[in-house]
């Protein structure tokens, strides 16, 4: 099987002939294992399965000086010490109105300019089309998170109109993309913490599935899979999540839910992506350690599909370099 056929296999719940794998890296773990091997030939040795492609951004997106990015939003990050993504250091909506809001255009020439060479690069492989911070998390950076969370609770209707703009952006991006070959849509949007939803399983019901199905919607009615992140403990929306079209949920963290539990009560439903610890077992587990988790996972999770092993999250700093060729080793001899 080819790394496309054997994620269609998976996401199918269908067994494919090895489990699929995807490893990632924060620019501090990729520096800590250049430095612990002494090059990053170590990279030749990852087969990842997934492509991801994205649209071209809108012409705010630039760096403003060595340690501030502006994504095409206007929101501004501070890299200085998290160089992947940052802490948002500027306010977009400082009032309860959309009169500061520009979104980019999703039609815009230029927009998916050299798209098709991007879906070309992931041939055998399986081509997946990305929106980050797409729904919550796009609302939040525009009017910051205390301020969202207790508009929800004041200004509801200013809320709902918020994120109907968001998602009005997001389906005709998604409309757009889903003219090329690309084989699924990927909506990042962590609605969680380590014990549960950030805003509450009532207010993500009510301000945040209705936009969701629209979006997840977008994508199956032109046939694609529809893949998430979400980072923390929301797995008491797996039921509405499966309702309204997901297909792939990730990162699957060991920590704040049963992987093995999910998959019993999902599994026939719900395929999962992730499942290796990033906060305990890469940071402080031994190769072992890894080796046999990471066995488990693809014998069990992994049984009759519906599963790409991974780890939780882009492997973060602290994970031991030893570790990390450990679960690629692994991930390798299946």
């Amino acid at each position: 099987m080819t790394n496309k056929e054997r994620v269609y296999a998976a996401l199918s719940h269908e067994q494919p002939d090895r489990t699929p794998y995807q490893i990632g890296f924060t620019q501090k773990a990729l520096a800590a294992m250049v430095d612990r091997y002494g090059s990053s030939d170590f990279l030749g040795l990852i087969d990842n399965c997934i492509h991801g492609v994205a649209a071209r951004p809108g012409p705010k997106e630039r760096w403003l000086d060595e340690n501030t990015w502006q994504d095409e939003f206007g929101v501004q990050w501070d890299r200085s010490i998290d160089r992947d993504i940052g802490n948002v250091c500027n306010r977009v909506l400082a009032e309860r109105n959309l009169n500061a809001l520009e979104l980019p255009d999703p039609h815009a020439p230029g927009r998916f300019e050299g798209f098709t060479e991007q879906v070309a690069a992931g041939e055998g492989r399986f081509v997946q089309f990305g929106i980050g911070f797409s729904l919550f998390e796009r609302a939040w950076t525009l009017r910051g998170m205390e301020n969202l969370l207790m508009d929800m609770i004041e200004a509801p209707d200013f809320v709902h109109e918020l994120l109907d703009a968001i998602c009005e952006y997001n389906v005709a991006l998604v409309r757009e993309a889903v003219k090329y070959n690309i084989d699924a849509v990927h909506f990042g949007d962590d609605w969680g913490a380590q014990r549960g939803l950030l805003m509450g399983p009532e207010r993500w019901a009510t301000f945040l599935k209705p936009r969701l199905a629209r979006q997840y919607g977008a994508a199956k009615e032109a046939g694609k899979f529809v893949t998430i992140h979400s980072c923390g403990k929301v797995q008491e929306v797996f039921p509405q999540l499966i309702e309204i079209g997901l297909d792939c949920f990730n990162p699957f963290q060991p920590e704040v839910m049963d992987v093995y539990e999910m998959k019993r009560v999902y599994g026939d439903r719900l395929s999962f992506w992730g499942g290796v610890s990033t906060q305990r077992l890469l940071p402080y587990g031994t190769p072992d350690d890894v080796r046999a988790e990471a066995r488990r996972l693809m014998a069990e999770i992994g049984r009759g599909g519906g599963y790409i092993i991974a780890p939780a999250h882009s492997i973060p700093g602290d994970a031991k370099p030893e570790n990390i060729m450990a679960l690629i080793e692994t991930v390798n001899d299946q």
